[in-house]
């Protein structure tokens, strides 16, 4: 695995990678179908697994979308909504836009805020009243209409990462993209390979690096969960985020490179490819 880092972090770093329906080295997986939640599982807060309470996520006019017109207040009833499957290496696209206004009782840090949840934990494993999966999450800001707020950053409930070579605690950091305001849809991307390096891209451009994803042994959930901190992780859920204010998702898909993470050159050769794509 360490020469597959040193062959790729320079890939990484000075590239972006654009999702296109077809590729020489395989093709992309529609985790959302434009129809229908049939391949996903959700877990709110409080409620039990596939209870999706309020009818929070739906989809209409071929856009998932996060809604709250049928809440009385938000309550703090965090929400996830988890494709079918876990991955380990693979490139995933999430485009996404907010709507509307916050639901009432929605903190203030949460306007305009959702996410991607990466390597997460299963909606099985979570308790009750959980907020958060285990996982890093691919935190979406949107932006106020003046100040300057960045989007695809990192956020890491009961995990910590490796940045600049040195054990990363800090719940939240920021990523060097742009601000985006309004109503615009924003293409995000995830590059994740394993237990090695993590990074996010944001219109085309990286705006984070980061490796070695890790439990952190002091959180409550870790603990809850069994998981020993400081032990790496190689897979995991796919899940997208309701955190009080309304958000749509119009394109969810992912390509796998798992099968080529035993194979440093041909891995260096996919992603050189998908990075070539034009937006």
């Amino acid at each position: 695995m360490k020469k597959i880092i040193t062959g790729l972090v320079l890939l990484i770093v000075i590239s972006g990678c654009s999702a296109q329906k077809k590729s020489k080295s395989g093709k992309w997986i529609k985790l959302f179908n434009g129809k229908d939640l049939n391949d996903w599982t959700v877990k709110i807060k409080d409620h039990p697994v596939n209870d999706n309470w309020g009818n929070t996520f739906r989809v209409e006019n071929g856009v998932m979308k996060v809604s709250y017109d049928q809440y009385d207040g938000f309550k703090e009833q965090f929400g996830h909504i988890y494709y079918k499957k876990k991955f380990s290496a693979y490139l995933l696209v999430v485009e996404y836009r907010f709507t509307g206004e916050q639901i009432k009782g929605g903190p203030g840090w949460a306007i305009r805020n959702s996410g991607m949840m990466l390597h997460g934990q299963s909606p099985e494993t979570m308790a009750l009243d959980q907020d958060f999966p285990i996982s890093m999450e691919a935190q979406f800001l949107g932006g106020n209409g003046k100040d300057e707020r960045t989007t695809n950053n990192l956020c890491t409930p009961g995990t910590n990462v490796v940045m600049n070579g040195k054990l990363f605690t800090p719940h939240c950091v920021n990523s060097s993209s742009k601000t985006y305001h309004g109503d615009q849809w924003v293409r995000a991307e995830a590059l994740v390979l394993g237990d090695s390096i993590v990074k996010h891209i944001v219109q085309g451009d990286t705006v984070l690096v980061y490796g070695k994803p890790q439990y952190d042994g002091t959180d409550k959930w870790v603990k809850q969960a069994g998981l020993t901190g400081g032990t790496t992780i190689r897979e995991g859920t796919i899940s997208l985020q309701s955190e009080s204010h309304p958000v749509e998702f119009r394109r969810v898909e992912l390509f796998d490179l798992s099968k080529y993470m035993d194979n440093p050159v041909k891995l260096q050769a996919v992603i050189k490819e998908l990075s070539g794509r034009k937006k």
